[in-house]
């Protein structure tokens, strides 16, 4: 059977009619410049786009920039499978690429053989008949959806109205109340400054009378230094003439008495006893009382202190990881700028009873280092330090040792803890 060639979208069979308005409802999203007509249509699910736009879709695909724009997307999308003339119908119409047509008439003429003759019309129009009848249902099903769900949608905004209503209401209620409690705040904020002003003008009443009395104060507390300047001088004048006398007839008495000038200390005998290693006598006796820094540097600084140094209790107590060597040698480092300060004669005694070796120690000046004898100890040798000295010298011994420090207490030292020193090397 020879089936004409058609071109017109309404001439086609129903089955390629509805597969090119199936194909252009799935494409319809990608394609540019859509006509008006099927703008809304395109926002559409895709299983709602033909059902419920393919009257505006076939309306709109009688123009045939549209179609081709829609054959373009239609094209790029991967063919459908399966060996269905319509659709093959559909996609040449729609394309129309080279010599479509020959292909578009056979894939009609194939759609005919399958619909029946053209005698099954009446057959054609009651499914047809039945189609329409079930969009119909469709649509009358999706347009109360669209009722209840407008509904509901109303109801939501209704409930939102009521909402904010009674927001409103609050927030009003709520503004009255602020302006209120700032009507509060201002009255008395005007009472408070109000009495600050009263209170300051207090203040400053009493601030001239206080500064009145600071001023009578001042001039009297001016004229009590002077008075007491005028009585310091009297008396600073009266010491000096007596200490003047006393110095020349301490002069004239030396002269008389053709006193040699004093040189060397007590404890020079000791020391030169060490020198020779003589053996001496251990000593006992002794109190325990440890000083503060400024106390030991108070000592120190006395005319003509002296200064014993228990060298390895001190030097181990601050640094005990280091060498012996190197212990000496930072203490008595560290001695001579608190010599250098206060001019204190300073000796510093280590413990070596034990060995004959007797190490090499660059002692500063001011600083003289002792080695205890073979088999005395140094504990010993700063107690007859301490007895070679006379009788209220400013004498100072730095130790730890409790023996230590009782028997140069007993001796008439002042005894001060390691820790004081170390302060006071510190600074």
């Amino acid at each position: 059977m020879t089936v004409p060639v058609l071109r017109s979208l309404v001439e086609l069979p129903e089955p390629v009619r509805t597969r090119i308005v199936a194909l252009t409802a799935d494409a319809l999203p990608d394609v540019p410049r859509l006509p008006a007509s099927v703008r809304r249509v395109a926002t559409f699910a895709p299983a709602r786009r033909a059902r419920l736009g393919g009257t505006a879709i076939a309306e709109a695909l009688a123009d045939d920039d549209f179609r081709a724009r829609v054959g373009t997307q239609v094209a790029a999308r991967p063919a459908p499978a399966g060996d269905d003339p319509a659709t093959e119908a559909a996609l040449d119409w729609l394309t129309r690429p080279d010599d479509w047509e020959a292909a578009f008439d056979d894939a009609v003429r194939r759609v005919a053989e399958r619909t029946g003759p053209p005698d099954d019309r009446a057959d054609r129009a009651d499914r047809e008949l039945d189609r329409l009848r079930v969009k119909l249902a469709d649509a009358e099903q999706t347009v109360r959806d669209l009722r209840a769900a407008q509904r509901a949608q109303l109801d939501e905004i209704k409930a939102d109205n009521a909402a904010l209503r009674r927001k409103l209401g609050d927030t009003r209620a709520a503004e009255r109340e602020a302006r209120a409690a700032a009507d509060e705040a201002d009255v008395a904020r005007l009472a408070a400054e109000s009495d600050a002003e009263q209170r300051c003008a207090a203040l400053e009443k009493e601030n001239r009378r206080l500064r009145g009395q600071v001023e009578r104060l001042e001039a009297e507390a001016t004229q009590g230094r002077r008075d007491a300047r005028s009585e310091r001088d009297e008396a600073t004048l009266r010491a000096r003439v007596l200490l003047e006398t006393v110095i020349d007839a301490a002069s004239g008495l030396r002269r008389e008495l053709a006193l040699p000038a004093v040189s060397g200390s007590p404890g020079d005998r000791v020391e030169a006893d060490l020198a020779e290693s003589g053996a001496r006598v251990p000593s006992s006796a002794g109190a325990w009382g440890p000083s503060s820094p400024a106390l030991l540097e108070q000592l120190l600084a006395m005319p003509r202190a002296r200064l014993i140094v228990d060298g390895y209790n001190v030097s181990k107590s601050a640094w005990p990881a280091s060498s012996l060597e190197a212990q000496r040698i930072r203490l008595v480092t560290g001695l001579a700028p608190l010599v250098a300060r206060t001019g204190a004669e300073t000796t510093v005694v280590f413990d070596a009873a034990d060995t004959d070796h007797r190490p090499p120690v660059n002692a500063p000046r001011g600083v003289r280092v002792l080695f205890s004898p073979r088999g005395v100890i140094a504990d010993d040798v700063i107690r007859d330090l301490v007895a070679a000295e006379p009788s209220g010298r400013a004498l100072v011994v730095v130790s730890d040792d409790r023996e230590v420090a009782e028997d140069a207490a007993r001796g008439g030292a002042r005894v001060a803890a390691t820790g004081a020193l170390l302060a006071l090397l510190a600074r």
